[in-house]
């Protein structure tokens, strides 16, 4: 193992001036780059899902006068259940991030972007790897059991239902070699919480969730095709396939559609799930913001795809500030 320097072993693509790279020791940093933790982007864009779904959830809760005019008895659950999405999306995209890393280190070590990575960089090997893919799945699994009994009880439904994910993660890091749709299966993936949230509060599913899901995975393929963009050029060498590929000059009317289908499923499951105004506002600045990445976005401004791939963590507040006013009015 060659001696480690956090300064001059940054992944090519780090966050400058991270906190990782200030405040944690040497031995971390990398296993912190395993994680993304210098780019929280990523856990932000899988915990919009769960929050989107758990507020939506929460309309139709307190739709009952009773619950409602005892709200403030509820509210150290119901933040707890917000703070234990948040940690999970932590942990769960880690490892995802991690046992990608795994699988791809074949890949990333041909690809300028990715060969800094600590496995194909010789600074972590794949048993370390491994053990720290374990205890981020642990971590995810005790949060998944106290989501599952912070009601009371055992949510079993919401317990299976998270595990059934896992077979989204697995599956993803392949997906890149056998079709140009990858970014499909990590719309699986990373929108799986637009089921969790509504499955954690009401122990079911309802057609809200569903839509609220495929109109999530939509949206996943459009900011990831963006971000795909990045590598179009090495991944045409090594023989990655991506929808940035298979769109290239298409790529503007390929967003327009997947975004206003995406908005329209959203605008669908809101109305399925009994919201009302303020909901359907932050909607429609959040359909300006998608449209404004379009008009934007240069294919070939690699600097520029990756500032509007992270401004999608706009569009995931704006959705969600919309569905926590509808709850307090």
């Amino acid at each position: 193992m060659t001696d480690f320097n956090a300064e001059t072993s940054r992944v090519a693509d780090a966050v400058p001036n991270s906190w990782v790279y200030r405040y944690l020791p040497s031995s971390v940093v990398p296993y912190a780059q395993l994680a993304r933790w210098d780019r929280p982007i990523g856990w932000w864009l899988l915990l919009w899902p769960c929050w989107w779904s758990l507020a939506l959830a929460l309309g139709v809760f307190f739709q009952d006068p009773v619950l409602r005019e005892n709200w403030t008895f509820f509210l150290p659950y119901l933040l707890a259940a917000f703070g234990a999405f948040q940690l999970g999306a932590i942990a769960m995209r880690g490892a995802g991030c991690t046992y990608n890393d795994i699988v791809d280190v074949d890949i990333d070590e041909k690809v300028a972007r990715t060969a800094s990575r600590p496995i194909p960089s010789g600074r972590v090997s794949r048993f370390q790897a491994w053990a720290f893919l374990g205890a981020q799945a642990l971590l995810g699994l005790i949060v998944l059991l106290f989501l599952s009994m912070f009601k009371g009880g055992f949510n079993g439904f919401a317990f299976y239902l998270s595990l059934l994910s896992l077979g989204t993660v697995v599956v993803y890091p392949f997906a890149k070699r056998l079709t140009y749709w990858p970014q499909f299966f990590l719309g699986l993936a990373f929108s799986w919480g637009a089921l969790m949230g509504w499955a954690v509060i009401h122990d079911d599913l309802h057609v809200a969730p569903f839509v609220l899901y495929a109109g999530c995975i939509c949206w996943v393929i459009g900011y990831d095709t963006i971000y795909a963009h990045q590598d179009r050029e090495d991944d045409a060498i090594v023989g990655v396939k991506s929808t940035a590929r298979l769109f290239q000059d298409n790529t503007k009317p390929a967003l327009l559609v997947l975004y206003v289908l995406a908005t329209a499923l959203f605008a669908y499951a809101f109305w399925q799930g009994g919201a009302s105004l303020p909901t359907f506002l932050g909607l429609a600045l959040g359909a300006g913001h998608l449209i404004w990445q379009i008009w934007t976005l240069d294919i070939d401004d690699a600097g520029l795809c990756l500032r509007l791939f992270q401004s999608n963590n706009y569009f995931g507040a704006i959705l969600f500030v919309g569905l926590l006013i509808d709850i307090v009015i």
